[in-house]
């Protein structure tokens, strides 16, 4: 991975969480600030977000420390995989609260029932990003067996010199 992508990529991952952070904190003023309405401070929807945000989070971090195992040279590691396992965590605790905001948005779309099969197809993308990001842990895998057997043989090879 050349510098200017590592680059690239650590800058997304900045304004990315910077943003989460910035919604959260403005989600806990909301919920800090008497309501309005007279509702409760901590409805559904804002523990979600919250949430939402929270998985949002804790998948850039491990993206970021998988970045830097890449310019290390280390990814093909079994320590890698601890970073790979959160960030299939992350996302599909993302795609199960998706799941729950359409269903606590279905009851509002009885006449359009359409915005809630989008709602829902969304909700099965994201559980398909997991599921590719699955495919390329089993890569890596891979990827760290083959390393470890070339090891192996490279180590036999110079015992035999």
């Amino acid at each position: 991975m050349g510098k200017l992508t590592v680059h690239a990529l650590r800058a997304v991952l900045v304004v990315v969480l910077a943003g989460t952070v910035f919604i959260q904190a403005g989600m806990v003023w909301a919920l800090a600030t008497d309501p309005e309405d007279g509702s409760l401070p901590l409805t559904p929807l804002r523990l979600i977000t919250i949430l939402g945000m929270v998985s949002v989070q804790v998948a850039g971090v491990c993206v970021w420390r998988l970045v830097t195992m890449v310019r290390r040279g280390t990814v093909f590691s079994h320590a890698a995989f601890r970073y790979v396992d959160c960030v299939i965590g992350a996302i599909v605790a993302a795609a199960l609260m998706w799941f729950v905001v359409t269903a606590l948005n279905a009851p509002g779309q009885r006449e359009d029932p359409g915005v809630t099969v989008i709602m829902g197809g969304i909700g099965v993308a994201i559980l398909g990003v997991a599921l590719l990001v699955l495919v390329m842990r089993t890569l890596l895998a891979q990827a760290v067996d083959r390393d470890v057997e070339a090891s192996r043989m490279r180590a036999e090879l110079d015992e035999v010199i």
